[in-house]
């Protein structure tokens, strides 16, 4: 075989179709979010203004964020020295974990190098090792769940987006003995709907499943205490295992579980994806520990977050912008095409140095292509005018039509 070939006409058919993915190349200033320098070769650097960052509430570059990371590294060095079951559990990962644990209400957490290999380790664990195991999973799910629960080997249901009546249909419909988990999201971050928590938590218990519920785009911006959006809605208890990020609202990086003590022993314990992975670094677990604990205190970091994003809306319908309905921060607006949404993104950047990143398949569906707007509680009202007239202007360049403006 040429694997040359092979891979060189993928990547051209990328292209051709307007789906190849080009990464800008930033320079995150501390003090200056949302603004980076943005650097291309033979040019000099150019400040932009980005508006598709998942550091929700800038605490990225948040003084208390950067001053407890270097404080450890100061004091421990850069790395954490192998897998904690080799190298042992680090000071900072042990109070990581119990602050994460008292956020959600839970015995115990347990802290991964990412959100990923937080969902995949932890479905892929229970789905193998429960005898006769049967996941559950919403349609829309991440790519991580998806692959967490494929990897287990157990059979699998999808269930319609939301739907808990399907859900219920599917469940009833299995054997009452047989393990069973429902996998679904709090908030889905290319769509920024939320998903009914508590009523399918009911429902699967009702049919004695255990309920697995990513928070990581809910994290740190709902809740009285930043626990998500199950803490907004009452429904901490009926959560049986969360798994949450803290590398969006609490700008670091790293994923994590909360459950029974029993329930994160037996992940930590059996979890390969844990187990054969080199933990993350003191200094990290540290500045997370820092974040976690500055976001909970602070509910007016949410206040500001929900506000900025509420008038983001506002102002995109009122320009005849086509926002598409969110009941979150997350503001797409609709492209449809793949190729055009690419072109947005290029003029954008190119005209009025504005960074947004277009969302193509396979992250949407085909045909819903978009751009993705994330505000932060550090975009000011300057920002989103700026914002509102390169988007008028782009989407006249390419012909892309306004809607009647909204009142």
């Amino acid at each position: 075989m040429d694997y040359e070939a092979f891979f060189t006409g993928h990547l051209r058919r990328l292209h051709d179709e307007g789906r190849y993915r080009v990464f800008a190349e930033l320079e995150r200033v501390v003090g200056a979010f949302p603004r980076a320098r943005l650097h291309r070769e033979g040019q000099p650097p150019r400040d932009v203004t980005v508006w598709c960052s998942n550091d929700y509430l800038a605490m990225g570059q948040h003084p208390t964020v950067v001053e407890a990371m270097r404080q450890a590294i100061d004091a421990q060095g850069s790395g954490a020295g192998g897998t904690r079951n080799i190298s042992g559990t680090n000071t900072l990962h042990a109070a990581l974990e119990r602050e994460l644990a008292a956020l959600h209400e839970k015995e115990a957490a347990l802290v991964f190098t990412s959100g990923y290999v937080a969902n995949e380790t932890t479905l892929q664990t229970l789905g193998a090792l429960l005898p006769g195991c049967e996941l559950y999973s919403d349609a829309l799910n991440h790519a991580s769940m998806i692959a967490g629960i494929r990897h287990s080997g157990a059979v699998r249901r999808i269930f319609r987006h939301n739907d808990v009546a399907h859900l219920e249909e599917l469940l009833a419909g299995a054997d009452p003995s047989t393990p069973k988990v429902v996998a679904f999201e709090s908030v889905y971050s290319m769509d920024g709907d939320v998903s009914p928590i508590g009523a399918i938590c009911d429902v699967a218990h009702r049919y004695g499943a255990l309920t697995y519920l990513d928070e990581v785009h809910a994290v740190g911006m709902y809740g009285a205490r930043g626990a998500g959006v199950a803490e907004r809605d009452g429904a901490l208890g009926k959560v049986d295992i969360v798994q949450g990020t803290l590398a969006k609202a609490f700008g670091v990086v790293g994923g994590y579980i909360a459950s029974t003590a029993a329930t994160v022993d037996f992940v930590r314990s059996c979890g390969t994806g844990f187990i054969f992975t080199t933990s993350l670094p003191p200094a990290i677990a540290a500045a997370a520990l820092a974040s976690v604990r500055h976001v909970s205190a602070h509910p007016d970091l949410r206040v500001r977050h929900q506000e900025r994003a509420a008038s983001l809306k506002r102002k995109l319908a009122v320009a005849g912008l086509p926002v598409m309905d969110s009941a979150t921060h997350i503001v797409p607006v609709f492209v449809g095409d793949a190729a055009l949404c690419k072109q947005a993104s290029d003029l954008l950047l190119e005209r009025h140095a504005i960074y947004v990143q277009p969302i193509n398949y396979p992250t949407v569906a085909r045909g819903t292509e978009r751009l993705r707007l994330t505000p932060t509680p550090l975009h000011g009202d300057d920002d989103m005018v700026r914002l509102v007239a390169a988007l008028q202007d782009v989407w006249q360049t390419l012909g892309l039509g306004l809607r009647a403006a909204a009142e």
